[in-house]
């Protein structure tokens, strides 16, 4: 039997040194991770137990019944969720299309008309909002879903994504389906959109997260009341000069929820697009 001598404790001893301090700086980085979790889910929990308090001490969900009935939250979450799926679907189509002709069409002004799809980014959508209303009244379509969808049926931010992520896929693969005899959309459609589910699974996330918490829009190309989103009735419990702030974080409870689940299911993808698409320029 083999006895550890003086020359292999002086050997391992780097080693063990080196394990240790891995193992305290993984302890380290997990009471970061936990204290920086804690700081940002304390503000949600504070939410909650405010949502469920009631004047006389206690708890309960009377809270949520008075916020869903008084901010009419039935009709707010269907017309939130068409505009953010109609919006969604646009901007999927659009920016696959987009984004696959930049990056692998060859054509004149090809890298002029990228850096203008990348100015856009630092465009606010405030700015543009005077000629967008004129355009749409020109159209007759103020006060109609498509003055809350058409203004961002397309987005910079996703011709840019799928340009990235389309880039990381081989180009032998389209070769390969080409000499098979499909044309450009049957690569497009079979090929390259399966492979580029992450970029459009986060794509869908941003998007329809983005629309779903808009309150410009809504606030200024509709009046009508059928045309309330969640946010117009999120606006609808703040009052003037004072506030029911246990009714009102309830109704800020009940239209988080549904992005909250959104996601949960996606977030994996969502992580993987974002750490692919910045692999390649």
């Amino acid at each position: 039997m083999h006895q550890e001598t003086p020359d292999d404790r002086a050997a391992l001893s780097p080693l063990k040194a080196l394990r240790d301090r891995s193992q305290r700086l993984n302890l380290v980085s997990l009471f970061l991770l936990i204290l920086g979790a804690g700081l940002v889910l304390l503000p949600l929990g504070a939410m909650v137990v405010t949502s469920l308090a009631q004047p006389g001490g206690g708890w309960s969900l009377a809270n949520y019944r008075e916020a869903w009935e008084r901010g009419g939250f039935l009709l707010a979450f269907a017309n939130s969720t068409l505009v953010a799926l109609g919006v969604t679907a646009l901007q999927i189509f659009t920016s696959a299309l987009a984004g696959y002709a930049l990056a692998r069409l060859r054509f004149w002004g090809k890298q002029g008309l990228l850096t203008i799809v990348l100015t856009t980014l630092v465009i606010p959508f405030q700015l543009l909002v005077i000629p967008i209303f004129l355009v749409l009244k020109w159209g007759h379509l103020i006060n109609t879903y498509g003055a809350l969808i058409l203004p961002t049926a397309v987005n910079g931010f996703g011709i840019f994504l799928m340009r990235q992520y389309f880039q990381t896929i081989p180009i032998e693969l389209e070769e390969a389906a080409m000499l098979d005899g499909a044309n450009r959309l049957q690569v497009l459609w079979r090929i390259l959109l399966p492979l580029a589910r992450p970029a459009l699974v986060t794509l869908f996330l941003f998007t329809f997260i983005g629309e779903w918490n808009d309150l410009f829009k809504p606030l200024v190309f509709t009046t009508r009341s059928e045309l309330r989103t969640v946010q117009l009735a999120l606006a609808g419990f703040q009052e003037q000069f004072t506030n029911n702030w246990t009714l009102m974080m309830a109704a800020v409870v009940i239209a988080t929820i549904p992005v909250v689940i959104l996601f949960l299911f996606g977030q994996r993808q969502l992580i993987r697009g974002i750490a692919t698409t910045g692999v390649k320029n």
